[in-house]
């Protein structure tokens, strides 16, 4: 076990430096000590490369909106029926993001109504998205289950 021993990681103009323990005994490398974050996808594999989501929200979208689990995104609000504001926890750099979404069936049990239209709206800021549901007639309406994934 080598105390003190100082690793230095460079990232473009930036450093990170990892100060703690390490130990290469028997073929394992440990350490002790808080390491610098990766800078890529560990799991991404071949030439093109991989991104993941700046920010991502399963909400409730009937009664009460709830967010069930999200990351970058600190509320969503309920505008109006089928009409939700998503606001970001950190804000972007520009309105240059792509937002992809998804819902679910509205009843429980796989009913027979079904909501498969959604859409993006206008004016997007830099620290929050329009969402909105439609019926098959291309109606508003309250969807339970939301998804939104916001890439830049």
């Amino acid at each position: 076990m080598d105390s003190g021993l100082m690793v230095t990681k460079v990232n473009g103009n930036s450093t990170s430096t990892f100060g703690g323990d390490v130990d290469l005994g028997a073929n394992n490398l440990t350490t002790t000590g808080t390491l610098p974050a990766p800078d890529a996808l560990s799991t991404a594999s071949g030439s093109a490369p991989s991104y993941s989501a700046r920010a991502w929200v399963n909400f409730q979208g009937s009664g009460t909106v709830t967010i069930r689990a999200s990351e970058n995104v600190t509320s969503v609000t309920d505008l109006a029926v089928g009409r939700y504001e998503v606001n970001f926890t950190n804000a972007f750099a520009d309105v240059n993001y792509v937002c992809v979404t998804g819902l679910n069936l509205n009843t429980a049990g796989g009913g027979s109504v079904n909501y498969n239209r959604m859409a993006v709206s206008n004016p997007a800021t830099t620290s929050k998205a329009y969402y909105n549901t439609f019926s098959t007639n291309a109606v508003l309406i309250d969807v339970n289950v939301n998804q939104l994934a916001v890439f830049r």
